[in-house]
Parts: structure tokens; C-alpha cells; sequence
């Protein structure tokens, strides 16, 4: 072509098949030539890639342990979701196949093409040299920009990153050139850790509200330490919000005995825990044997004495039953023979002796109750219980955690009930229990458990249903309301498909919803 366009683009083609040496000089010379008119940037202060703990400084490998470890096969992931761009990139106008500033830098994600520095990540023997492009990598975080175009910056083509984890890096790099945010329950925490380190917020966030939606009894100690180290308020409250309200189940968590002995004593001084005092000695103990191997120690009762220190005092083995000290804390050798001696003495004498230990017993959570009807009543013919179900849908507008159910008894004085509670949602069970009550004749509700409070997340629909055996009459309630406000959340009831004896939004039987919020 001979037209101004055309001689350009020669030009250009002409440009890039120059040799190596050619062109590094040209771009030797092009920097001299800006050099005197380029602005100096402010400093910036390096500082900002180490987070401030007092914590020992971990391994994201170490902060969120898997049995299965996610990284390396996250990472080929990565890679073979990207090994086109690495391979086949030939057309020498691939740039117009993408119409947007978007799609353009997403084929560069991890892409060796015009790369210009590279990341060794993660510990020895487990690393990943990861390609990058300077200008991407500063438009996506302040700490990426300091570090190559700040005053202090070095020149480096390889970088080593040893604390954070291949697979979270990956996931950071994605969200920086795809603007896309790829998270699992595996590598989420190592991903807020480097996106933490980097000061990628938008990407934090996300991390945290994962978190947040996943946060179960099982994992909820080791993010309560975690949240502290991120320092993440919010997520914080989230985790105690669980721990307190499925204290027996959080306690008896894996995760338990991987936090560190801070977070310990801090669950321990809890005076809202809600759980039976053995359960706390108990899980006290499988903490302190696991902290003894990850200090090498032999799991004697006077290392595991040893490990706990000041944590051993905030038990509050006096208020135990007495069955539960006797067959548990007393035999278990971690006590010392004056301290036994001490409190068998603090439950049968009148003098008590002075203790260590916290005396006192913990508050624990008061439950709450949802009350649907705005009246009840019995006839003659009303309600009869054969083997069939009462049910009914609820949701909620904030997370809490259901512990029981209110239910009516005998209309025809005092009378025993055999009761299946059960609660479900879109058809999986979270929970049930057999249990039996006694009425006393009253139009009362009368309160049935299950073995553990279960969760119930917002904006969700959960079906509550249970089967009676008993008196064939009972009362049941009337002018049922479908939306009832209880404390600070909002209850919505609807009629469920299970329910087979009659029960509805309008009248039926579970009164009385029992929860923690």
C-alpha cells in the first residue's frame, strides 16, 4: 500500500522482526530521552506489602489447612485455562479479535507473551514461575506500582514471593487483567492473604463475603483467628455469631485445635458460649495435644499443662456438674492432685475453698421466639394427630440459628407426646430429633429441641415439620400472620407442600419458632 497508513504499518512490521540487540538498544536510548522530562513520582513507602500482626508470620499454606491440598491443581487449572494463549497466539492481528480493553488484557493472564517480569511463588520445592506484565500488574494494585515505578523500585525481571500460595496468586493475577474473581472454600484465605499483602480491596471484599456465606460451625474458629490477622471486624462478629450459637459443634470442629493459643483464651473468657462445660474441658484438651506436636513435645499431661498456661484457668471446671468433674476433668491428670482436692471441696463444703478458676457460670444465649399466631383454640373435632405431618415454610431476613420448636399440646388435660422435629431446605435435612414433651392441659406451648441449633441463612425459604403422636385432641393456633418481626428479624411464613394434617400460614400447629440471633 502506498498510503500514509499503510507505510506505517510497514514500518512497524519492519520493527518488531529487528534482533534482540537492535531493539534493546533502541529502547535503551528511547528511556535516556525521557528520562529528563519525565515527573518523579512520590515515594512510597514499602511497608505496606508486610501485614502488621503479632501473631507468628504464617504460610497462607498453614493459615487455611486442607487434607487435600488445592494449590498445584488449582494452578494447572489456571494454566489450562490459559495454555492458548500461550500456544497458539500466531496471528500477528490477534488484538483485533477482542473488541474490548477487557477481553485484551485477559488473553495476556498468565501469558508469556511480552512479559516482562516473572514471580517465583511459593515455598521451596513447591513453587510456580508465574509470567507478568509490569504496566497491568501497577494499574491493579498501589504495591505492584511502587514496586516497579516507585523511587525505590528495582529493576528485577524475577521476583521471589514466598509467602503466598501459587494457586492465590493465580486467583489475584486473574482478578487484575480478567477483572473476574474465582474463589473456593480452598484457596480463599490464601487469596485475602495476598490480596491483603498487595492492597487489592475490591478483590478483599470478595474474599470476606465468600467467607461470610460459607462460615459454618466447622470452620468458624480457624477465620475467627483468621479475621483477627486481617483485621476484618465484620467477619469477626460473623464468627462469634456461630461459635456462640453452635458452640458444642464449633468446639468439637477439626478446626479448633489449629488455631493459636490467643484466639484460645479469647473463646475460653466467652461469656455468651453456649455449651455444657465438660465440652469446653474436653475440647481444651484435644487443642493442647495438638499444640504439643506442633511444638514436638511428647503429648504428656505435663506438656499438654504446659502448653495451655493462663488458658488452663479460664475453664470453668467449678461450675460442671459434679458427674462430669468426677468422670472427666478429675481423671484426665492434667489437674493437679490440690487442685482436685480443692473443688470436689468447692461442691460439698459449706466453707469453700479460694480457686483459680473462673466460679462463675457462663450466661450462654437466650433464646428467642417466633410466635405466628395471634390466637388458638380446640373443638371437639380439632386438632387429631394419626401419623401425619404438620409443616409449614419460614424465611428470614438475617442469619440465625434455630434451636427448637414451640409446639401446642392437649386440649383434654395432661398428656405426653412422642415428637419428630424436622427441618429442611429444598428438601436436604439440616436437622431433626425425637423427642417427647408433656403437656399440661394449657393452651401454652410447650418447647421442643433439636441436638444442635442449625443455621439458617437470609432471603431462603426453610420448612419446619413434625409428626405427633399422642392425645388425639390438642389446641391449635388461629389468625396466622405471614410476616411477623421478632426482636430484629423479620420472619416470613408461607403454606409448605409436606404438610399433610391441615397446618398452614391461616391456623395449625408450630406455634413457635425458638431461635438465636
Amino acid at each position: 500500500m502506498v498510503d500514509a497508513k499503510g507505510r506505517n504499518m510497514k514500518c512497524l512490521t519492519f520493527f518488531l522482526m529487528l534482533p534482540e540487540s537492535v531493539k534493546s538498544k533502541s529502547s535503551k536510548s528511547s528511556k535516556k530521552g525521557n528520562a529528563s522530562g519525565s515527573s518523579k513520582l512520590p515515594p512510597v513507602c514499602y511497608e505496606i506489602i508486610t501485614l502488621r500482626s503479632k501473631k507468628k508470620k504464617k504460610m497462607a499454606a498453614d493459615i487455611f489447612p486442607t487434607k487435600k491440598p488445592a494449590s498445584t491443581t488449582t494452578v494447572q487449572h489456571y494454566q489450562q485455562q490459559n495454555i492458548n494463549n500461550n500456544n497458539t497466539i500466531q496471528n500477528c492481528n490477534w488484538q483485533g479479535l477482542y473488541s474490548t480493553i477487557r477481553e485484551r488484557n485477559s488473553v495476556m493472564f498468565n501469558n508469556e507473551l511480552m512479559a516482562d517480569v516473572h514471580f517465583v511463588v511459593g515455598q521451596t520445592g513447591r513453587t510456580q514461575r508465574l509470567p507478568g506484565h509490569r504496566y497491568v500488574l501497577a494499574v491493579g494494585s498501589s504495591v505492584f506500582h511502587a514496586m516497579f515505578y516507585g523511587e525505590l523500585a528495582e529493576n528485577k525481571d524475577e521476583i521471589n514471593i514466598p509467602d503466598v500460595e501459587p494457586a492465590a496468586f493465580l486467583a489475584m493475577l486473574k482478578y487484575i487483567y480478567c477483572d473476574e474473581i474465582d474463589l473456593s472454600a480452598d484457596t480463599v484465605l490464601a487469596t485475602l492473604y495476598a490480596a491483603k499483602k498487595y492492597i487489592v480491596p475490591h478483590l478483599a471484599r470478595a474474599c470476606v463475603n465468600f467467607l461470610e456465606t460459607s462460615l459454618s460451625a466447622k470452620n468458624a474458629c480457624v477465620l475467627l483467628s483468621q479475621s483477627c490477622l486481617f483485621e476484618e471486624p465484620e467477619l469477626t462478629q460473623r464468627c462469634w455469631e456461630v461459635i456462640d450459637a453452635q458452640a458444642d459443634q464449633a468446639l468439637r470442629s477439626e478446626g479448633f485445635c489449629d488455631i493459636d493459643a490467643q484466639t484460645l483464651e479469647s473463646i475460653l473468657q466467652r461469656e455468651t458460649l453456649n455449651a455444657k462445660e465438660i465440652v469446653v474441658f474436653e475440647a481444651v484438651l484435644s487443642w493442647a495435644e495438638a499444640e504439643c506436636q506442633r511444638r514436638e513435645l511428647t503429648s504428656s499431661t505435663d506438656n499438654k499443662r504446659k502448653v495451655l498456661g493462663k488458658a488452663m484457668y479460664l475453664i470453668r471446671i467449678p461450675t460442671m456438674d459434679l458427674d462430669d468433674f468426677a468422670n472427666g476433668a478429675a481423671q484426665s491428670g492434667v489437674l493437679t492432685l490440690n487442685e482436685t482436692n480443692d473443688i470436689f471441696l468447692w461442691y460439698t463444703a459449706a466453707k469453700k475453698p479460694d480457686l483459680q478458676f473462673v466460679s462463675q457460670p457462663r450466661k450462654g444465649l437466650a433464646p428467642q421466639r417466633c410466635h405466628r399466631f395471634q390466637s388458638c383454640a380446640y373443638r371437639s373435632n380439632q386438632w387429631r394427630y394419626r401419623g401425619r405431618c404438620d409443616s409449614i415454610q419460614f424465611a428470614v431476613d438475617k442469619r440465625i440459628f434455630i434451636a427448637g420448636f414451640g409446639l401446642y399440646g392437649s386440649s383434654c388435660g395432661s398428656a405426653e407426646y412422642n415428637a419428630k422435629i424436622e427441618l429442611k431446605r429444598q428438601g436436604v435435612l439440616l436437622g431433626q430429633n425425637l423427642n417427647k414433651y408433656f403437656s399440661d392441659g394449657s393452651s401454652n406451648t410447650f418447647p421442643v429441641w433439636f441436638e444442635y441449633p442449625v443455621q439458617i441463612e437470609p432471603d431462603t425459604f426453610y420448612t419446619a415439620s413434625v409428626v405427633l403422636d399422642g392425645s388425639e385432641l390438642s389446641y391449635f393456633g388461629q389468625e396466622g400472620m405471614t410476616e411477623v418481626q421478632s426482636g430484629k428479624v423479620t420472619f416470613q411464613f408461607q403454606c409448605s407442600s409436606d404438610s399433610t394434617n391441615g397446618t398452614g400460614v391461616q391456623g395449625g400447629q408450630i406455634p413457635e419458632l425458638i431461635f438465636y440471633a
